[in-house]
């Protein structure tokens, strides 16, 4: 990889859950001081590397790291079996060499490892990789409104509870909202982890396609999609431009005048293509 990338992301949900957080009763994320909408990177890349194991079936060099029902220390144990190295408690080899072979093999067969990076160091030592890719917390362009809804269940969990015939609880959605969030791309890192150019349209594949696949009881099918994805490739590793410039070409306004939003074209979205630097591209992928 030759080139530095920065990419604006911009995706909406429409009565539902984006982001639950554990910590508030899986209350959508919210900064509490604005009321902006937040979802994290984490929940972001998650829906990167689902889309990933189905397009690609879980097959190296496209397996993924970070699943539910798996112990890392039985996959960190693939690395040592390949190296044909006995692995030492909590403790990569000493032998520099052998140390990279192993980290190596990691980065060679999961998609997610040389992407985004993963701290290895369990008690089967695959030691630590910082990834390439890097994608920020993203922040809803208004502050969102989150709506609660009680719901009934007809079944009961115990046979002492059979008299109440039902059960109740809650479900929070957010009417609507349109989030924006940047990422990076640097290409040092990429020649360390072994990211390629298939790799990074990979990459963009599942971006545009994060939500296609994320459907359940908190987010039904159309109620989340990513409405653009703007990158700007630089023509050198280094880059022509720093990010934050070039972030701010890319101007989000609601145009509902006092109406709340309720659907992407209640925002305009401009890209200031004149202002874009020398050396730098522009790129619209949606």
């Amino acid at each position: 990889m030759e080139n530095r990338y920065d990419f604006v992301m911009l995706f909406d949900v429409k009565d539902a859950n984006p982001n639950g957080d554990p910590d508030a009763g899986n209350l959508p994320r919210i900064d509490s001081e604005t009321g902006h909408g937040l979802v994290t990177d984490v929940c972001i890349k998650r829906k990167i590397r689902n889309y990933v194991a189905i397009k690609k079936g879980e097959k190296p060099p496209h397996r993924i790291y970070f699943k539910d029902g798996v112990v890392l220390n039985n996959i960190h144990l693939e690395a040592y079996e390949d190296a044909g190295i006995k692995p030492e408690k909590k403790k990569l080899p000493k032998d520099v060499e052998k140390a990279r072979k192993i980290t190596d093999f990691m980065c060679d067969n999961f998609y997610d490892i040389r992407t985004f990076g993963a701290v290895m160091t369990t008690e089967v030592n695959c030691g630590q990789v910082r990834g390439p890719v890097q994608i920020s917390f993203a922040r809803s362009i208004d502050p969102i409104v989150t709506s609660e809804h009680a719901i009934t269940r007809s079944s009961v969990t115990n046979e002492r509870d059979l008299e109440k015939e039902r059960t109740m609880g809650r479900k929070f959605t957010v009417p609507y909202a349109l989030y924006r969030a940047h990422g990076f791309v640097n290409p040092f890192l990429a020649e360390k982890t072994h990211f390629s150019d298939e790799d990074l349209n990979l990459l963009w594949e599942a971006i545009e396609n994060a939500f296609q696949f994320d459907q359940s009881a908190a987010r039904p099918a159309g109620s989340m999609a990513m409405r653009k994805l703007i990158v700007f490739k630089h023509n050198s590793e280094l880059g022509n431009a720093p990010s934050h410039e070039l972030f701010e070409l890319v101007k989000v306004e609601k145009n509902s005048g006092d109406a709340p939003p309720r659907a992407f074209s209640d925002y305009t979205v401009t890209i200031d293509k004149e202002k874009c630097p020398d050396g730098v591209e522009l790129i619209e992928k949606l």
